[in-house]
């Protein structure tokens, strides 16, 4: 059974994940616990930080590696070391990112915080969510993919 991960990014190292064809993730150092539990065939949902939305999927497809070559940006010392190797499943335009204000409160996630206090849960680097929660996210994300395929080969 894959785990399913949340990233938590910022605009610019989306930016660079996604210019870089989404075949490789780096991930913070302080999280090895949970990146030595990254295995092929878990997924990856990426949250984009101030935004506050749902960004894109991904599979990984290999075990983690160490590599302090510089990609990303982060405050010093931090170089996402912790790195896997992912192809991408579902990458939405910017302007088509998932708002989790709309789906954040009826995630299973969340319950672990008061109701007002949901976007709580989106704080940090990395997070591990159930099945449910992010199969419902990349649902959603789906349809606004499948709707603007469809707007397109319209025009």
């Amino acid at each position: 059974m894959p785990n399913f991960w949340m990233l938590v990014v910022t605009p610019e190292n989306f930016s660079i994940t996604r210019e870089r064809g989404f075949k490789v993730q780096g991930v913070e150092g302080r999280h090895r616990r949970k990146v030595r539990r990254m295995l092929p065939g878990d997924r990856v949902l990426y949250f984009v930080a101030g935004s506050r939305r749902f960004a894109a999927t991904a599979t990984v497809a290999s075990t983690y590696r160490e590599d302090h070559t510089p990609i990303w940006k982060g405050p010093p010392p931090e170089d996402y070391p912790l790195r896997v190797n992912i192809r991408p499943e579902v990458v939405l335009e910017e302007g088509d990112w998932v708002d989790a204000r709309e789906l954040g409160p009826t995630l299973e996630y969340v319950r672990k915080w008061p109701p007002e206090s949901w976007p709580l849960a989106f704080q940090g680097n990395m997070h591990l969510l159930s099945q449910r929660d992010f199969r419902l996210i990349e649902e959603e994300m789906r349809k606004v993919s499948e709707g603007r395929q469809e707007q397109t080969a319209s025009v």
